[in-house]
C-alpha cells in the first residue's frame, strides 16, 4: 500500500517534450499580448500603469512555467504550493478590475501550463470582447462644490445655489464657526453638463460679499484629484 501511493504521489509525473514546452509558452505569449492589449484600451485614463501592464504579461509566463514544472505531480505541487504560501503581496489595487485581469492572466497561465489550449484560446478570447464591450465604462464622476464665506451669507449662498441648479444640488456638508461658514454640495456629471453652459457659478458667488473662495473637485472612484 505504501509503495502504491509513493509511486502514485512521486512517479505519476508527466513529462513534456521540448516541443510541448515551447508549444505551452508560445500560446501563453500569445494569450498574455490579447490580455496586454484588453488592459491598455480599458484603462485610457490616468489610472493606467505600463509598469502593472507588463506584470500582467509575465504572471502569466510565469505560471505557465510552473505549471510545466508541475504537471500532474501531487507531490511536487504540494511542495510548490507550501513554497508559495510564504510570499506575501503588498500592492495596492486601485482599480477594482485589476483584480479579475490578475485572475485572466493566473487562468490562461494553468490552461497553457495543461497544454488545454483550445480551452485557453476559447476563455481568453470571450474574455477579450467582453472587456472590449464593458471595459470603457467609468463611474459617474461626482463634482464637489466647496464655498467658503462668512456666516452673515448663508442664506444668500443656498437661494443661489438653489437657483443655479434648480434645487438639484445636494447639500452634504455644512461647517460654521462664530465668524465663517463652509458649504460643500455633490453635483453629478449630469448637472454639471446641463447648468455649466448657463451658470458661472463662481462669479455669482464672488459677486456675494464675504465669499472667500469657490472650489469646484472632481471626485470619482478611480482617482480623487
Amino acid at each position: 500500500m505504501r509503495e502504491e501511493l509513493y509511486n502514485y504521489l512521486v512517479l505519476n509525473s508527466s513529462v513534456l517534450t521540448l516541443q510541448e514546452v515551447f508549444l505551452n509558452f508560445f500560446i501563453a505569449v500569445v494569450l498574455s499580448i490579447m490580455i496586454f492589449v484588453s488592459y491598455r484600451i480599458s484603462h485610457l485614463r490616468a489610472v493606467y500603469s505600463v509598469r502593472f501592464n507588463i506584470s500582467l504579461l509575465m504572471l502569466t509566463l510565469i505560471t505557465t512555467l510552473v505549471m510545466s514544472v508541475i504537471g500532474n505531480n501531487i507531490a511536487l505541487s504540494l511542495g510548490m504550493v507550501g513554497a508559495l504560501s510564504i510570499v506575501r503581496f503588498r500592492t495596492a489595487i486601485k482599480d477594482p478590475r485589476d483584480t479579475a485581469y490578475i485572475f485572466w492572466s493566473i487562468a490562461g497561465g494553468i490552461c497553457c501550463g495543461v497544454s488545454e489550449y483550445i480551452i485557453a484560446l476559447i476563455g481568453t478570447l470571450i474574455i477579450f470582447m467582453v472587456m472590449l464591450f464593458f471595459g470603457k465604462i467609468q463611474n459617474n464622476e461626482r463634482y464637489l462644490l466647496v464655498i467658503r464665506a462668512n456666516r452673515e451669507q448663508s442664506k444668500e449662498i443656498e437661494e443661489l445655489i438653489n437657483a443655479a441648479y434648480a434645487g438639484k444640488a445636494m447639500l452634504k456638508v455644512r461647517n460654521s464657526t462664530s465668524q465663517s461658514v463652509e458649504f460643500i454640495y455633490e453635483l453629478s456629471q449630469q448637472i454639471i453638463k446641463t447648468y455649466a453652459k448657463d451658470v458661472n457659478i463662481a462669479e455669482n458667488l464672488y459677486q456675494l460679499e464675504g465669499v472667500n473662495s469657490v472650489n469646484l473637485v472632481c471626485q470619482n472612484d478611480e482617482i480623487n484629484q
